[in-house]
C-alpha cells in the first residue's frame, strides 16, 4: 500500500485508524448527497474500509484518507481504482482489471472551497500516470455536482458524455496519458 504526500496532506490507504474521521465525513448528508443520497452508518463506513483493504491487496491501489499532518484530522478521501459498470462489487476483483482506472474524491464540509480536492486529485493522477503507468483515467459525477466538475476541469479532464457506471448513467470525464503530460508541462 502506498502513502502519498502533497504540500498540505498525507494520503494514507484506508485503515481502521481512519474510521472515526471517515465516518464523521460520510455521515454528513451534504457529503453523500451526490454519492449515495444517504448518510453512512458507522457500520457502513467500517465495511467500506474492509472492502478498500481488499482492493488494495488485489490491485495495489484503491482509496486513501486525506489526513492533515498537523492535526491528524481526516480532511477527505480519494481513489484510484478500477471502475465498474454495475452497482455491486463483484466477488472476483480481478475481473475489474479490464475496466479503466477511475479517480474520485470527497471532502469533509469543513474543508470545502480550500483547494484540497484539486491538490489531492493532482497527486493521485500523478500516481496513476507516472507510477502505475495507466493510459487513461476517468472520473464520473452526479450531473448536479458542479464542484467535482470544476476539479475535473483543473485536472485537464475532458467531458466525454453520459455513460453507464455503478449501475447509473453518469457524466463521464477522461484524461489520457498524453493530455496529462501536456497538462503537467504547463506547470500545474
Amino acid at each position: 500500500m502506498t502513502n502519498l504526500h502533497t504540500a498540505r496532506l498525507r494520503l494514507e490507504p484506508f485503515a481502521e485508524a481512519h474510521l472515526d474521521g471517515l465516518h464523521a465525513m460520510n455521515a454528513k448528508p451534504e457529503v453523500m448527497r451526490y454519492i449515495s443520497g444517504q448518510p453512512e452508518t458507522r457500520e457502513q463506513t467500517a465495511a467500506a474500509i474492509a472492502r478498500v483493504k481488499r482492493c488494495w491487496a488485489a490491485w495495489g491501489t484503491s482509496w486513501w484518507a486525506f489526513v492533515d499532518p498537523n492535526s491528524g484530522r481526516v480532511v477527505g478521501a480519494g481513489c484510484i481504482q478500477y471502475i465498474r459498470s454495475e452497482a455491486d462489487i463483484p466477488a472476483d476483483l480481478e475481473s475489474l482489471r479490464s475496466n479503466p482506472l477511475e479517480i474520485g474524491w470527497r471532502l469533509h464540509p469543513d474543508f470545502w472551497g480550500q483547494g484540497f480536492a484539486s491538490e489531492a486529485a493532482l497527486r493521485m493522477a500523478a500516481y496513476a500516470f507516472d507510477e502505475l503507468g495507466t493510459a487513461e483515467l476517468i472520473a464520473v459525477r452526479n450531473a448536479d455536482n458542479a464542484a467535482s466538475g470544476r476539479v475535473m476541469d483543473r485536472l485537464g479532464m475532458q467531458y466525454r458524455g453520459v455513460e453507464r457506471w455503478y449501475g447509473k448513467l453518469l457524466p463521464t470525464h477522461a484524461l489520457s496519458q498524453d493530455d496529462w503530460q501536456r497538462h503537467k508541462a504547463k506547470g500545474i
